[in-house]
């Protein structure tokens, strides 16, 4: 005796349409809910040379209506990212270090200026000659030096440069442990980021930047990346957002 259609009937007689309504409503507010957390996880990339006044007041405008983690600039829009980011809870992260192949002592420099114009949080290009021919001490020499020149502030070691494998992702992610940084940023590809987190082993955080859509955001996040760069986290916020009606994001 098949009971398939009789349990389907009894089901319909004590689930009213009042309460398929809530159900459906406390699914929509859930996935809502949880878009909302991964923004907080979104870093917007305001640091490109193109960034001109108008466009840095765009993207701080939007980092504030939904509250992203933060505002990546470079070290001449520190000041005005101060003013149109007050008060809002979004971090302004400033990246230092140029092209990497500057000394240890400009880095120190330019970090402490960055600070004090407002910048909460530094991203550090290392040197990346130091990375390919595997010199370590460097490496941590320079990470010490801004770290300490900035105390209390976060230094993020930036190994997000095209040139870069997974063996000098690995090294600079050691060098980050052992020099102090508070994380590393990778490119936002699987094999560099699970060898970070690998080589990180839960000492510091891992970030991945350039993340330029909606799918490739959750599988970053899924893996492991405690926060995300996006040079167009407008579209990613418009897409994710879109996707309510879809089964529940992976959660942040």
């Amino acid at each position: 005796m098949d009971m398939t259609g009789d349990i389907t009937a009894e089901r319909e007689l004590f689930v009213g349409e009042d309460d398929r309504a809530a159900f459906t409503e406390f699914k929509r507010t859930r996935r809502e809910a949880e878009v909302l957390l991964t923004l907080k996880k979104l870093i917007s990339d305001a640091s490109r040379r193109e960034t001109d006044r108008p466009l840095l007041k765009k993207i701080c405008d939007f980092a504030k209506k939904e509250k992203l983690s933060g505002v990546l600039v470079s070290p001449v829009n520190v000041s005005a990212a101060k003013k149109l980011l007050a008060g809002s809870g979004v971090r302004i992260i400033c990246l230092v270090g140029g092209s990497g192949e500057t000394l240890p002592a400009v880095k120190k420099f330019e970090a402490k200026r960055a600070v004090r114009a407002g910048a909460e949080e530094l991203r550090l290009v290392p040197c990346y000659s130091a990375l390919v021919r595997g010199d370590l001490a460097c490496l941590k020499r320079e990470i010490r030096k801004v770290r300490r020149a900035v105390r209390g502030h976060g230094v993020v070691l930036s190994l997000e440069d095209h040139s870069l494998s997974e063996e000098d992702v690995a090294l600079g992610t050691r060098a980050a442990c052992e020099g102090g940084a508070a994380g590393v940023c990778v490119r936002g590809e699987t094999p560099l980021l699970l060898r970070a987190i690998e080589v990180g082993a839960g000492k510091i955080s891992v970030e991945c930047s350039g993340v330029e859509n909606t799918a490739q955001l959750r599988s970053l996040q899924a893996l492991g990346a405690l926060r995300l760069v996006s040079p167009c986290s407008e579209k990613l916020s418009e897409e994710l957002f879109a996707t309510l009606s879809e089964p529940s994001l992976p959660n942040p």
